[in-house]
């Protein structure tokens, strides 16, 4: 979260950082990491917090990442809220992750600077409603252009966002889970690729990527010139596409 925004609309309401504190019960330390993005703030202390700011947590959400919430979490949030479906929501087991994003635009920066973590804390992020704090290195990356378009439910489309969990580079001389997931793969000189992999050829380091788009031809590309990999854990789109 963005410590500022939030101060901005404690102002607004005519609430100190200190009336959160108190009113909350949250440690100042947890407080602050929540707000930092550092800790990932579960959902009941999200909700403790609109309450004493008197919002909603939708509201909230967006005025403190200026985002438009999808329809999902929304409902979620709603539900909660209103005290509906508790028979299978429990917001002590939900978290809200607040995950980087690296759109269309910011592809070339992100590959110049992703081992820059000033730069990444610097990213815009977007909210992500887990139901448990999930390990490892997520990030959300906008899709750039058809390659994985074939017209299927299987399609990624332009400007989809997909949550993405980093894949330690430790584990990238044992076979890749290509039958589970598909990738994102940061590759030195070709960028940030979406795709299928049909083969990973262990002993020679060498992957083949596979476009769902028929247009495009496989290709291999050696793991010595690929930065990071990620597996595609979940896409979002507008409600208005396919």
């Amino acid at each position: 979260m963005d410590l500022q925004k939030i101060k901005e609309v404690a102002d607004q309401k005519g609430k100190l950082i200190k009336d959160l504190i108190e009113s909350t019960g949250i440690k100042k330390g947890t407080l602050f990491n929540y707000m930092k993005g550092k800790t990932p703030i579960t959902l009941e202390a999200f909700l403790k917090i609109s309450n004493v700011l008197e919002v909603t947590p939708f509201e909230l959400l967006e005025k403190v990442q200026n985002i438009k919430l999808d329809t999902t979490a929304s409902q979620l949030l709603q539900n909660i809220e209103s005290k509906r479906n508790t028979n299978t929501i429990n917001p002590h087991n939900v978290n809200v992750m607040m995950i980087p994003l690296i759109n269309q635009y910011a592809y070339a920066g992100y590959l110049n600077s992703f081992t820059d973590t000033t730069y990444i804390e610097d990213l815009p992020k977007m909210p992500y409603l887990a139901d448990r704090e999930y390990k490892g290195n997520y990030v959300f990356f906008e899709v750039k252009g058809d390659s994985m378009d074939n017209e299927s439910y299987e399609s990624y489309l332009e400007s989809d966002l997909i949550l993405c969990r980093e894949v330690r580079q430790d584990f990238w001389s044992s076979k890749l889970h290509i039958n589970k997931w598909d990738f994102v793969i940061v590759h030195k000189t070709e960028g940030i690729l979406l795709k299928r992999i049909s083969n990973h050829n262990v002993e020679q380091g060498i992957l083949t990527l596979h476009s769902l788009n028929n247009y495009y031809n496989d290709f291999e590309v050696h793991l010595k010139d690929v930065a990071k990999i990620f597996n595609v854990v979940d896409v979002r789109r507008h409600r208005n596409r396919r």
